[in-house]
Protein backbone atom coordinates (compact mmCIF):
# COMPACT_ATOMS: atom_id res chain seq x y z
CA UNK A 1 0.00 0.00 0.00
CA UNK A 2 1.05 3.42 -1.00
CA UNK A 3 1.55 5.63 2.46
CA UNK A 4 -0.32 9.00 2.41
CA UNK A 5 1.53 12.01 0.96
CA UNK A 6 2.46 14.25 4.22
CA UNK A 7 0.44 17.47 2.54
CA UNK A 8 -2.56 15.32 1.86
CA UNK A 9 -4.61 16.48 4.98
CA UNK A 10 -3.98 19.60 4.37
CA UNK A 11 -5.17 19.75 0.86
CA UNK A 12 -8.30 18.04 1.94
CA UNK A 13 -9.07 20.53 4.75
CA UNK A 14 -7.64 23.62 2.78
CA UNK A 15 -10.17 21.87 -0.38
CA UNK A 16 -13.13 20.78 1.75
CA UNK A 17 -16.77 21.48 0.87
CA UNK A 18 -17.67 22.63 4.44
CA UNK A 19 -16.15 25.28 6.04
CA UNK A 20 -13.54 24.74 8.42
CA UNK A 21 -12.53 26.99 11.07
CA UNK A 22 -9.77 25.82 13.72
CA UNK A 23 -9.14 27.85 17.10
CA UNK A 24 -7.41 28.00 20.18
CA UNK A 25 -8.52 27.69 23.81
CA UNK A 26 -9.38 31.33 23.58
CA UNK A 27 -11.68 31.29 20.96
CA UNK A 28 -9.04 32.87 18.51
CA UNK A 29 -9.43 31.74 15.01
CA UNK A 30 -5.77 30.02 13.70
CA UNK A 31 -7.05 28.48 10.65
CA UNK A 32 -9.62 29.61 7.56
CA UNK A 33 -10.13 27.65 4.87
CA UNK A 34 -11.81 28.97 1.80
CA UNK A 35 -15.34 27.18 1.89
CA UNK A 36 -15.50 29.34 5.43
CA UNK A 37 -14.74 32.59 3.11
CA UNK A 38 -17.64 31.49 0.88
CA UNK A 39 -20.01 31.21 3.84
CA UNK A 40 -19.27 33.77 5.93
CA UNK A 41 -17.25 36.22 3.62
CA UNK A 42 -14.27 37.01 5.66
CA UNK A 43 -11.40 35.97 3.74
CA UNK A 44 -8.46 33.94 5.92
CA UNK A 45 -6.19 37.41 6.36
CA UNK A 46 -9.48 38.88 7.89
CA UNK A 47 -10.09 36.19 10.43
CA UNK A 48 -7.24 34.30 11.75
CA UNK A 49 -6.07 36.02 14.94
CA UNK A 50 -9.74 37.34 15.52
CA UNK A 51 -11.99 36.18 18.32
CA UNK A 52 -14.99 34.18 16.68
CA UNK A 53 -16.95 37.15 17.93
CA UNK A 54 -17.22 38.52 14.12
CA UNK A 55 -19.57 35.65 13.19
CA UNK A 56 -21.74 35.35 16.44
CA UNK A 57 -24.82 37.39 16.33
CA UNK A 58 -24.08 40.12 19.51
CA UNK A 59 -27.52 38.76 20.78
CA UNK A 60 -25.64 35.61 21.49
CA UNK A 61 -22.50 36.14 22.34
CA UNK A 62 -22.78 35.78 25.70
CA UNK A 63 -24.27 32.57 25.66
CA UNK A 64 -21.85 31.11 23.33
CA UNK A 65 -18.59 32.53 25.73
CA UNK A 66 -20.26 30.92 28.82
CA UNK A 67 -20.74 27.33 26.71
CA UNK A 68 -17.34 27.94 25.71
CA UNK A 69 -15.63 28.47 29.37
CA UNK A 70 -17.96 26.01 30.60
CA UNK A 71 -16.06 23.17 27.62
CA UNK A 72 -12.61 24.62 28.49
CA UNK A 73 -13.28 23.79 31.93
CA UNK A 74 -14.59 20.48 32.01
CA UNK A 75 -13.44 18.96 28.46
CA UNK A 76 -17.21 18.07 28.19
CA UNK A 77 -19.29 18.70 25.06
CA UNK A 78 -22.29 17.46 23.76
CA UNK A 79 -21.56 18.22 20.55
CA UNK A 80 -18.55 16.59 20.18
CA UNK A 81 -19.72 13.12 18.64
CA UNK A 82 -21.01 14.02 15.44
CA UNK A 83 -24.31 16.00 16.79
CA UNK A 84 -24.66 19.23 14.96
CA UNK A 85 -25.67 22.43 16.86
CA UNK A 86 -28.09 24.66 14.41
CA UNK A 87 -27.25 28.50 14.98
CA UNK A 88 -27.77 31.98 13.78
CA UNK A 89 -24.18 33.43 12.40
CA UNK A 90 -23.40 36.38 11.09
CA UNK A 91 -22.16 37.38 7.27
CA UNK A 92 -19.75 40.12 6.71
CA UNK A 93 -21.96 42.29 4.87
CA UNK A 94 -24.23 41.57 8.11
CA UNK A 95 -26.96 39.53 7.22
CA UNK A 96 -27.96 36.94 9.09
CA UNK A 97 -27.29 33.30 8.31
CA UNK A 98 -28.52 30.24 9.66
CA UNK A 99 -25.53 27.23 10.09
CA UNK A 100 -25.43 23.78 11.41
CA UNK A 101 -21.78 22.88 12.77
CA UNK A 102 -19.96 20.10 14.80
CA UNK A 103 -17.37 20.43 16.25
CA UNK A 104 -14.03 17.96 17.53
CA UNK A 105 -11.78 18.88 20.49
CA UNK A 106 -8.34 18.48 20.03
CA UNK A 107 -6.14 17.66 22.87
CA UNK A 108 -2.99 17.63 24.09
CA UNK A 109 -0.29 14.56 25.03
CA UNK A 110 -1.64 15.63 28.64
CA UNK A 111 -5.56 15.19 27.26
CA UNK A 112 -5.75 19.37 27.53
CA UNK A 113 -8.11 20.77 25.00
CA UNK A 114 -5.81 22.31 22.75
CA UNK A 115 -7.76 23.24 19.62
CA UNK A 116 -11.34 23.59 18.65
CA UNK A 117 -12.30 22.27 15.04
CA UNK A 118 -15.79 23.42 14.07
CA UNK A 119 -16.99 22.08 10.23
CA UNK A 120 -20.24 24.78 9.28
CA UNK A 121 -22.24 24.52 6.72
CA UNK A 122 -25.11 26.79 5.64
CA UNK A 123 -28.12 25.98 5.67
CA UNK A 124 -30.03 29.46 5.65
CA UNK A 125 -32.41 28.40 2.49
CA UNK A 126 -33.65 25.38 4.38
CA UNK A 127 -34.38 26.87 7.51
CA UNK A 128 -36.40 29.81 5.84
CA UNK A 129 -38.51 27.15 4.06
CA UNK A 130 -39.21 25.60 6.93
CA UNK A 131 -40.03 28.56 8.36
CA UNK A 132 -42.59 29.21 5.54
CA UNK A 133 -44.02 25.83 5.89
CA UNK A 134 -44.37 26.15 10.20
CA UNK A 135 -46.08 30.01 9.15
CA UNK A 136 -48.76 28.18 6.48
CA UNK A 137 -49.18 24.87 9.00
CA UNK A 138 -50.79 27.55 11.41
CA UNK A 139 -52.45 29.23 9.12
CA UNK A 140 -54.53 26.02 7.94
CA UNK A 141 -54.85 25.17 11.58
CA UNK A 142 -56.65 28.72 12.58
CA UNK A 143 -58.74 28.35 9.59
CA UNK A 144 -59.78 25.15 10.11
CA UNK A 145 -60.16 25.11 14.30
CA UNK A 146 -61.40 28.19 14.61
Amino acid sequence: MTALPIELPRRLIDGAPDAILLSDRAGVVRYWNEAATRLFGFTSEEAVGRSMDFIIPERLRARHWDGWKQVMETGVTRYGAGQLLAVPATHQDGRALSVEFSIQLVRDAAGQIEWVAALFRDVTERFQRDKALRLKLKELEARLGG
